[in-house]
């Protein structure tokens, strides 16, 4: 009899469907303290990796340049017969290039504007202008912990 946490895992196509539809990941990374800094962010799935952008001079940052590794967890679902989530330890590259943090960016505005916005010159300028005050983020997985409670059918 498979176990209860085996019942209610995502498999890999699922867990990259969830995070596709998802918006928001709250990233833990090791504040100066030691203890937890926990922040949402945006993100755009890339392939297994999960890219973002902020503030080279946000306490994030920071955190991810002196300890590049972090967990990731992407929630959803208010009753408990609906919760559905998954959580990645990642290891982290942090990219200074202006050019390939702008496209981070750019991806970024594009995933969550209003539906239909397109690839614009004035998007691509909005963005451009940010990107030499930003910092890309690659999250690579190194372990993942995924849960979907819909799958035991109400039974608990």
């Amino acid at each position: 009899m498979p176990s209860r946490r085996d019942s209610i895992r995502m498999t890999d196509d699922e867990a990259r469907a969830f995070l596709g539809e998802q918006r928001t990941v709250v990233v833990a990374s090791s504040g100066p303290n030691g203890r937890p800094h926990l922040m949402p962010l945006w993100y755009l799935p890339d392939g297994a990796d999960l890219l973002g952008w902020t503030f080279a001079k946000s306490q994030k940052a920071k955190n991810l340049a002196r300890d590049p590794r972090a967990t990731l967890q992407v929630e959803a679902g208010t009753e408990y017969g609906e919760l559905r989530g998954v959580m990645l330890e990642c290891d982290v590259a942090l990219d200074h290039d202006t050019d390939r943090v702008a496209e981070i960016g750019i991806g970024l505005m594009l995933r969550y504007a209003p539906e239909g916005t397109e690839r614009s010159d004035d998007l691509e300028a909005g963005v451009r202008a940010q990107a030499p005050k930003r910092v890309g983020l690659r999250f690579t997985s190194t372990r993942v912990v995924s849960w979907d409670h819909r799958k035991l059918r109400g039974t608990y």
